[in-house]
């Protein structure tokens, strides 16, 4: 599948910040500009910033542009469990660590409800940022009886709620647990950090209209990477 221009775009712009082209701090093409040098619309100039955003490499200050953010990523927890939100995914490359069908006895999550001859998807990526640095350890289970050729997409830039959701799959409800964990060997030697570091560990589960769980996924995310927040809006009175 050919990549978005939004993608293209944004990747360039991860480019000349890991080359150090852009530092942080430094003032990001506003969208107008980004309108002009790419000759794309104001809305596909305003994805590109806003994905920055979201994945913590660049800050958006109203009036003021938009800015090279520091190393720490501000994570809005509230993304991964709204539809719109976690159907983008976010920026950042990704590298397959593994990819396979098993019985869902011997993949590397549990899905809730599948019986042990289950016949299931699994597929594990590493994050990478814009300076090659790990971000983050993706595990993704899935019910193989809904994603049969999931392993024949570009799993480098797989996000697979779209996925499921082109496949017809009636995906209801979407939800989030956080688990505090300390790395293992395996967890450390990927994420370049030390054995028994505590760390967190999001796990979101996709759920169809029947209830059944479609797919787990669990994010475990590089220690001292990452700010967690909640920021809800304040009805008016």
């Amino acid at each position: 599948m050919p990549v978005p221009l939004y993608v293209q775009i944004r990747r360039e712009i991860e480019a000349k910040i890991r080359a150090g082209n852009l530092p942080p701090g430094s003032r990001l093409p506003t969208e107008m500009d980004l309108s002009t040098q790419y000759g794309v619309s104001r809305a596909t100039a305003q994805r590109v910033l806003n994905d920055l955003a979201e994945a913590g490499l660049a800050i958006r200050r109203r009036r003021h542009g938009t800015f090279v953010a520091d190393v720490t990523r501000q994570i809005n927890l509230l993304n991964f469990v709204t539809p719109a939100a976690a159907a983008k995914g976010a920026p950042g490359r990704h590298e397959v660590v593994s990819a396979r069908i098993v019985r869902a006895a011997d993949a590397v999550l549990a899905i809730p409800g599948a019986s042990a001859d289950t016949a299931v998807v699994e597929l594990v990526r590493r994050k990478l940022d814009v300076r090659e640095e790990p971000q983050s350890v993706e595990r993704h289970v899935v019910l193989f009886a809904v994603a049969p050729d999931l392993l024949n997409e570009n799993l480098e830039d797989l996000v697979t709620l779209p996925y499921l959701q082109r496949r017809g799959v009636p995906i209801d409800a979407i939800r989030l647990y956080l688990d505090p964990v300390t790395l293992d060997e395996h967890d450390a030697t990927l994420l370049h950090s030390e054995i028994g570091t505590p760390a967190l560990m999001r796990r979101r589960e996709l759920r169809a209209d029947d209830g059944s769980t479609v797919e787990v996924v669990t994010t475990l995310v590089r220690p001292g990477t990452a700010e967690f927040f909640l920021e809800l809006p304040v009805p008016a009175r």
